[in-house]
């Protein structure tokens, strides 16, 4: 069964049990410096998930885009990817425990076909904090799971929490057996031999817990759950791995075609990162060397390397992105729609690494075979540096390299000397998804709020044809970027940063309304990625000054923000400016 035909099936199922369909939200998430991109269904319905009330209802459904940057390095394996496809059904304070097996067990029993005896589930052991999950082990023996391919484990299986605080419960977990012999007379589902392989997963939120580990009822019981698109297509097509799906397998074959050397982990990695890097681009990444973009950029170099490794004319990659648009145009049809800034975005990028490339692995060879002649195997931390200050050779590339040659990395030397590059270049990355459940603090609102500001002013001082990029918050500052064919003067600086200041002490209030999209747009409201918002959409106004699509949140007066002051103003990629300010 194709990927695409998974996730209609999905949809339309949850669709006549009475879940909304909700559009899947950008990679990258707006104004959440928690995260570099979307990483779970559930991130971007946080706010609804602690009560807050869904224009759509309490039942939803969608397939949600998603990237996690934690395990770039392992792809190449079997089963790593970075960019998947999570499908997910939600209640929000509607049904529980009982209606989410029993739609669970029918939608993989009755629309996918998965034979009964192929499945077997995990539910929570129970412990000091919450009781043993004997509720959702017999919703599964009414559904028709046998009492022997039910299983009970911890916390560390089955309970679910983002971050160190906030909403989180039991979960319940399904598996697909692939029909492998059993490891050892012990082998279950917590196994990693391969036998059983997780599908779903169902939370059920009905605790809160507070940083000091205690843990209270949820006034609102929700249900969140997630399904991996590529993997449930890899069984069900009865693959090895996703990378023999159709989602993979033209490219890969035109990589084997092209390929003077048969390296099937480099393969993978080009045809994973190449579908990874397009659909950043999509949702509007472009490489830099700072968070995301550095993610993307990462991406694309990694990419680039293993063309060559396969002595495959880097020339070929635009060939090689449209055969993946055209694998993939049916999933994502924008993606036909944005082929040629895909394209340029991708074939810049590697034209600027490729000398970069050819200087720092002549470079990396020379230390290589004075470590040979020494009879060493250890690249010194300095070296690491050296290769990255002098000639912008990525750490990880070099690590990446030492690993084919054999040779350890002093990885702690290095870090002490790339600190402050690290800090700045990949702030973020480690965070994932800690605190993802938290909410926006006072200083995030304020400066959420600013950023509309600021767009505004900048469409006064620059022109109205200026539009948002981006943009990244702390409690410390704010990050905007922008379209923008030029850097700014002086003179418009202080003229943006005058009149955000003006708008402050005019004590204008905020109001916010929900009203259909369409409505919205006529009433000259402006947001990034409109294609992506539901039918209902919630609309900030402030005054006549700004009115934007956005999910806020924000404060009720602009005097609540105190001095907006720009800190700097630079380039971010091309076309586009960004402006870094503070309120004081």
């Amino acid at each position: 069964m194709k990927a695409i035909e998974i996730r209609n099936k999905y949809l339309e199922f949850f669709k006549k049990h009475g879940h909304a369909v909700i559009p899947s939200a950008p990679l990258i998430p707006e104004n959440d410096p928690s995260v570099l991109f979307t990483t779970a269904g559930m991130q971007p319905l946080v706010p609804y998930l602690l009560g807050e009330k869904h224009p759509e209802g309490t039942r939803l459904t969608d397939y949600q885009k998603c990237l996690r940057t934690n395990d770039i390095d392992e792809v190449g394996d079997n089963r790593h990817l970075t960019y998947f496809e999570m499908l997910g059904n939600w209640s929000l304070g509607d049904y529980f425990k009982e209606e989410a097996v029993a739609m669970s067990f029918e939608f993989l029993t009755k629309e996918l076909g998965i034979p009964v005896e192929k499945l077997s589930v995990t539910c929570f052991a129970g412990d000091e904090d919450c009781q043993r999950d004997n509720i959702t082990a017999d919703c599964w023996r009414k559904a028709g799971i046998p009492e022997d391919r039910i299983y009970f484990f911890g916390k560390e299986d089955n309970w679910w929490i983002a971050g160190e605080e906030g909403p989180c419960g039991p979960d319940t977990e399904m598996f697909y057996d692939t029909g492998k012999p059993k490891c050892s007379e012990n082998c279950n589902p917590s196994c990693g031999c391969g036998k059983y392989v997780e599908i779903w997963n169902n939370v059920f939120m009905e605790f809160f817990k507070t940083k000091d580990g205690k843990y209270t009822k949820l006034k609102q019981h929700n249900v969140d759950t997630g399904l991996g698109l590529e993997r449930m297509t890899m069984l069900l097509e009865g693959k090895q791995t996703p990378f023999d799906t159709e989602l993979f397998k033209p490219v890969m074959d035109k990589l084997l075609e092209l390929a003077q050397i048969d390296d099937i982990a480099s393969r993978r990695i080009v045809a994973e990162h190449l579908r990874a890097s397009m659909m950043i681009i999509l949702d509007g990444g472009l490489p830099s060397n700072v968070d995301r973009g550095y993610i993307l950029r990462r991406l694309i170099r990694r990419m680039v390397r293993h063309l060559r490794k396969l002595q495959i004319d880097l020339n070929e990659l635009s060939k090689l992105i449209e055969l993946n648009i055209e694998t993939l145009k049916e999933m994502y049809p924008d993606l036909l729609k944005n082929k040629e800034r895909i394209k340029s975005v991708i074939i810049e990028e590697k034209d600027k690494f490729e000398k970069t490339l050819e200087r720092g692995e002549r470079e990396f060879n020379k230390i290589v075979n004075k470590l040979r002649n020494e009879g060493k195997d250890l690249i010194s931390g300095q070296d690491l540096f050296t290769l990255y200050e002098t000639y912008g050779f990525p750490p990880e590339v070099t690590a990446d390299l030492a690993k084919e040659q054999k040779l350890s990395i002093d990885s702690s030397e290095f870090d002490r000397l790339f600190k402050e590059h690290q800090e700045k270049s990949r702030i973020g990355s480690e965070q994932k998804f800690k605190g993802g459940l938290s909410g926006s603090g006072e200083m995030e609102t304020k400066y959420h709020t600013a950023t509309h500001l600021l767009n505004a002013a900048l469409k006064v001082v620059i022109g109205k044809d200026v539009h948002q990029k981006g943009s990244n918050i702390t409690p410390e500052r704010m990050r905007f970027d922008f379209s923008c064919d030029h850097k700014l003067t002086d003179e418009e600086k202080q003229k943006v940063e005058t009149l955000v200041n003006e708008w402050i002490k005019q004590a204008i209030p905020v109001t916010v309304e929900e009203m259909k999209k369409e409505e919205a747009l006529k009433s000259g409201a402006e947001c990034m990625f409109i294609e992506k918002y539901p039918d209902i959409v919630t609309v900030y106004s402030i005054g006549t000054v700004s009115k934007e699509l956005c999910g806020g949140p924000h404060v009720k007066n602009t005097s609540e923000l105190g001095t907006f002051k720009i800190k700097k103003e630079e380039a971010s990629s091309a076309g586009v400016r960004r402006i870094k300010a503070i309120l004081e």
